[in-house]
């Protein structure tokens, strides 16, 4: 028996189903058994195949992928790649398929050859390893009940609408040169979403790199603004960075915290990807230490690989307080994991209690208890 990653790609253009394969059949430790161009057909390779990862267009004929997917995630839980297109209705509909359970998503591949398309390769199966490594963690979609806490995201997200209480800091929190930095990566949206909804609005600020291409960072900042109390936006170089407010940063550019006198402001740098990646981590952990790590309070989220790990622990050593999610409720602990390992963490937990014991720390440097309200 063959141990390698089985895939199915489905997808109505016929070009973009040879390409998947061609790429999933270059790598040593994945094939493609079957592709399909719409899912009716995909339903019944599925049941023949049983696939380890499938990836899923999302404009289709007969039915689109956001219906599909949702079939798959309540019927047969399976890992699942999207494949996008780089458009805004693109970017709204990918969300829409994170928070249905989708693992993540890789945008519609250029059909021209070039070495652009060697780094598209490395992107999909680097995708689909992580899909892979999360097969465990997929969960059915439990029923949704009005004003239950959230459960953990897992494999995606298990989160849909505002599902948990805003936390409180009490009276409004005045020591504004708190700052709180997060990274993350497979898995991150949601994660992201989870914290982020029960932030209050008197919140010191957030800045936070997701790993995600250009074109889908304001896309996500905005649907993150339409649930959150806290302003959330795209990050623009040079602003000032405020309390309340949440920067992510944008897609083709690292973010970074500067200094502006007595300010906080928000710096983008257009240079070439650290660990692999544009925006990273790292150069974001790296820009708290210098600023001032006493005042910034770190936060790694699920994703695969270890980007960001060793300037988190860079900055603890130089007084940050740090937050890791824990393996049980990450989609991939690859980033927590390393991060841990190099002793920067000085609390792992799961998800769904993060936000609170950021909350809490806060509230206990400023002299005031969290509630719930």
């Amino acid at each position: 028996m063959s141990n390698k990653i089985k895939v199915i790609a489905v997808d109505d253009s016929a070009l973009i189903r040879n390409l998947m394969t061609k790429i999933i059949n270059s790598q040593p430790d994945m094939e493609t058994v079957a592709t399909a161009p719409d899912p009716m057909i995909a339903r019944d390779l599925i049941k023949r195949h049983n696939p380890d990862v499938i990836t899923l267009d999302i404009e289709m004929p007969k039915m689109d992928g956001l219906e599909f997917l949702e079939r798959i995630m309540r019927l047969r839980p399976t890992p699942v790649v999207m494949v996008s297109t780089l458009t805004e209705r693109g970017a709204d509909v990918t969300f829409k398929a994170l928070e249905l359970g989708a693992i993540d998503f890789v945008t519609k591949p250029k059909l021209d050859i070039s070495q652009g398309m060697i780094d598209y390769a490395n992107e999909i199966t680097d995708k689909i390893r992580a899909a892979y490594a999360a097969r465990f963690r997929l969960k059915r979609l439990p029923p949704r009940v009005e004003g239950a806490p959230s459960a953990a995201p897992i494999g995606g997200g298990l989160i849909t609408g505002r599902t948990t209480p805003t936390l409180s800091l009490g009276n409004r929190f005045a020591a504004t040169e708190k700052l709180v930095l997060i990274g993350s990566s497979t898995g991150g949206t949601e994660a992201i979403r989870c914290i982020l909804e029960q932030m209050p609005k008197d919140s010191p600020a957030i800045m936070i790199t997701q790993h995600m291409p250009a074109g889908f960072t304001k896309s996500f900042a905005d649907r993150l603004n339409t649930i959150c109390e806290m302003t959330v936006k795209e990050a623009t170089h040079g602003e000032r960075v405020l309390p309340g407010h949440v920067y992510i940063a944008p897609g083709d550019k690292h973010l970074m915290v500067g200094r502006n006198g007595a300010n906080y402001v928000c710096n983008l740098l257009d240079s070439e990807p650290v660990n692999r990646h544009k925006p990273s981590v790292e150069v974001l952990f790296k820009s708290g230490t210098d600023v001032g790590a006493k005042n910034i309070i770190g936060i790694m989220l699920t994703g695969m690989g270890k980007d960001g790990a060793q300037a988190m622990a860079d900055m603890k050593k130089a007084g940050s307080y740090n937050l890791c999610q824990d393996e049980a409720s990450s989609v991939v602990f690859g980033m927590p994991r390393e991060a841990i390992a190099l002793g920067a963490a000085d609390q792992v937990l799961p998800l769904n209690q993060i936000a609170k014991a950021l909350v809490d720390h806060l509230s206990k440097i400023g002299g005031r208890n969290a509630i719930r309200v």
